[in-house]
């Protein structure tokens, strides 16, 4: 397998059972159960068929992954067969127990999602009351056992003005990592997508935000998820320089990272086994349940279209950063229904098509 295409990080949606009612949601969760979600016998054989593939770090996540009453036992299984395991999780379900039962089972890192600094912002957001406090004390518990959390927070209108305030109140819970997710307008995030995405300006203004804190707070983790335009900024505000289509060398970055991963180092399992680029590009590349994932991984048409920069289109295609950046692939596609058509949320106009227009 080629190295540059190495599976990194699978996303596997367990569930689409979820407690909450979050007005952005990806998985356009419900409390009712599905037939089709996999049974305890088919989440160990796909974790077996995995294992043979890579080690990637495998992110159990849902809808809440919680609701499964086998998760634990999933998330033994996965770290005894090598991988890293994460767990996205709302943070409502976690008590002591479960928090002693997480600890117990392997699991390396806990995401909480946080999408506010004041509990009405995020309990608007997640459509339950209460949401904001369950959420700090499943934090909480976590901490006290040891487990490394961090949180993600999407940013889109309603919490924009309470970012910094975010930041200062999550270094003083000192969680690990503070994620920041770009909303991606898919599934319930369609209905909302015209009154709660940022424009191209103000996605800029807070990715250049993330990236002079992650220069000023060195005692937490800083990221930008969904945002693939951040790796050119960090690339434009590097001291060390370096070729525009190289990897930042700052930061703390790994070489293989780059901005949008969607079929080339990330992959989306969903709670049926069809497989896509990531969660928000609902396109599907196979089924795990006819295909093994290494087939479906180093064979899928879809994936090879997604690892070609040369097949980018627009300002994408002419752009000096398009191999540290990509733009956004999902964007793209609820833009335009072409997953290989320009990142519609970027400011950045590329030296090439400057010059082409003089």
């Amino acid at each position: 397998m080629d190295i540059h295409n190495e599976l990194r990080i699978v996303f596997w949606e367990l569930t689409a059972r979820c407690n909450l009612k979050c007005i952005h949601c990806r998985a356009e969760a419900t409390p009712i159960s599905s037939q089709e979600e996999f049974s305890s016998s088919e989440a160990f054989d796909f974790i077996e068929d995995l294992s043979s593939l890579a080690t990637p770090l495998l992110i159990l996540t849902g809808g809440e992954p919680l609701y499964r009453q086998d998760i634990y036992d999933i998330a033994a299984y996965a770290a005894k067969k090598g991988l890293i395991v994460a767990l996205a999780t709302n943070g409502t379900l976690v008590d002591r127990s479960a928090a002693a039962k997480i600890q117990a089972s392997g699991i390396r890192r806990v995401s909480i999602s946080l999408d506010g600094a004041r509990a009405a912002t995020h309990d608007d957001f997640r459509g339950v009351k209460g949401s904001f406090a369950r959420a700090i004390a499943g934090f909480r518990n976590l901490k006290e056992l040891g487990v490394s959390v961090q949180f993600n927070t999407t940013i889109a209108r309603h919490n924009l003005p309470e970012v910094e305030q975010l930041l200062d109140m999550v270094r003083e819970l000192k969680a690990d990592a503070l994620h920041i997710f770009m909303l991606v307008p898919v599934g319930c995030g369609v209905e909302i997508a015209g009154d709660q995405m940022l424009s191209p300006d103000e996605y800029e203004r807070v990715l250049n935000w993330l990236s002079r804190s992650a220069q000023r707070f060195k005692d937490i983790e800083l990221k930008a998820t969904c945002a693939p335009h951040y790796f050119r900024i960090l690339k434009q505000r590097s001291p060390k320089g370096g070729t525009p289509d190289s990897p930042p060398k700052a930061e703390g970055m790994s070489a293989l990272t780059k901005g949008c991963l969607a079929g080339s180092g990330v992959c989306f399992v969903s709670r049926i086994g069809e497989v896509q680029p990531c969660g928000y590009l609902p396109v599907v590349a196979g089924n795990i349940r006819d295909q093994s994932i290494g087939d479906i991984w180093e064979n899928s048409s879809i994936f090879k279209e997604l690892r070609d920069p040369s097949r980018l289109k627009g300002k994408c295609g002419q752009c000096e950063y398009k191999l540290i950046c990509s733009g956004c692939r999902a964007r793209a596609y609820f833009q335009t229904g072409d997953y290989l058509e320009e990142e519609p949320f970027c400011s950045y106009q590329p030296r090439m098509k400057l010059q082409i227009a003089k």
